[in-house]
């Protein structure tokens, strides 16, 4: 019988009729705890309940039935050890990225051992080290297992659980779990509020940075030194705001941002277009592109026409040859011979069509 705090055993009488009895343990004496409470007890059966129930419970209960001669029933009580609550080790925060990062998971007092499992956001990891040892009183184990990865940025935020899986948790495991701190280097990008910066028009060049820590604040320059006009350039927190852009202001910008892990920067070539210059520009020449449309067609037409003219020709000119020195002879076998004579002297008497 398997219990977690409490247990009941019951005896019947194997003859059908009970008239004296009393419950031992392992061959021992009749049973005395004040743990123990007979719960039942019957012509017919005899019940008891164990309260508090401890690894020492564990082990063979015999009912015995004073009769002539006695007779007894047996049963084995086999007793769970439950799992304590898993911990995790080995986490130091913050990680740097890039390092390699080993945590272990442990938990104590399980009988039989218990299964440990590892999930990254709810998936779970295969590639873990498991290690099972006896306790110090020999009945229960303790068990640990240990999950090494290199950290990277994407990994800030992520929670890594361990948990605990045993038959005594009733399908409800015990868990633990750690959520990395992650710091890593800023990344940079600098988004400008229109494609076509216009001369006389404003333009804010965001400079999108992420890091941990926060790189607060960044640094703007131009062409490798300091913005040449404050008043028109101003800087408000990751944004530059340029007011009423000219040709000047044309050339290489440069966001940098900079935290506690390292440094890292963007660039953007801006090229003010002159309004006039951009109205004017011409879409696609329809006209154009139809009149080509149109030579393409006609000029097909008439290689297809005079290829067949060429062909109707060259078709006439071999039937005028045949029929020559045919078309006078009296009769069928001359215009034969006739005809014989003519394809010997084709080349004399070819005809022409203009």
């Amino acid at each position: 019988m398997i219990w977690k705090r409490s247990a009941v055993l019951r005896f019947y009488s194997v003859c059908g009729l009970l008239l004296q009895a009393a419950a031992s343990k392992n061959k021992a004496k009749a049973l005395r705890d004040n743990r123990i409470e007979l719960v039942r007890a019957s012509w017919h059966e005899l019940s008891i309940s164990v309260s508090d129930v401890s690894l020492s419970d564990e082990g063979q209960y015999t009912c015995s039935l004073f009769t002539m001669p006695v007779k007894t029933s047996k049963a084995y009580l086999t007793v769970l050890g439950v799992p304590e609550k898993p911990q995790i080790s080995g986490f130091s925060s913050p990680v740097m990225e890039g390092d390699l990062m080993q945590l272990t998971c442990k938990t104590s007092g399980s009988k039989p051992a218990a299964d440990i499992r590892w999930f990254k956001n709810d998936k779970e990891i295969k590639d873990v080290k498991y290690l099972k040892e006896e306790d110090a009183n020999r009945k229960t184990f303790t068990v640990s297992s240990t999950l090494d990865f290199r950290v990277d940025r994407s990994d800030d935020g992520v929670a890594i659980v361990c948990r605990v899986d045993h038959e005594s948790l009733n399908a409800t495991p015990q868990v633990a779990m750690q959520v990395l701190e992650i710091h890593y280097t800023p990344s940079v990008k600098i988004i400008p509020s229109t494609p076509f910066p216009q001369e006389g028009q404003p333009l804010i060049l965001t400079c999108e940075s992420k890091g941990k820590p926060l790189p607060e604040p960044v640094l703007w320059t131009k062409d490798g030194g300091e913005l040449p006009d404050p008043d028109r350039m101003v800087v408000s927190g990751r944004e530059l705001n340029i007011l009423f852009l000219n040709k000047t202001d044309n050339g290489t910008y440069r966001c940098e941002a900079t935290n506690t892990i390292g440094q890292s920067s963007a660039e953007y070539v801006l090229i003010v277009h002159d309004p006039n210059a951009l109205a004017g520009q011409p879409g696609p020449d329809h006209a154009l592109i139809g009149g080509i449309v149109a030579v393409v067609v006609f000029v097909t037409l008439c290689s297809i026409f005079l290829l067949g003219r060429y062909l109707a020709r060259h078709k006439g000119t071999y039937l005028t040859n045949e029929a020559k020195g045919a078309e006078d002879a009296p009769d069928a076998d001359t215009a034969i011979i006739n005809a014989e004579g003519s394809q010997v002297n084709a080349e004399e008497k070819k005809e022409y069509f203009i």
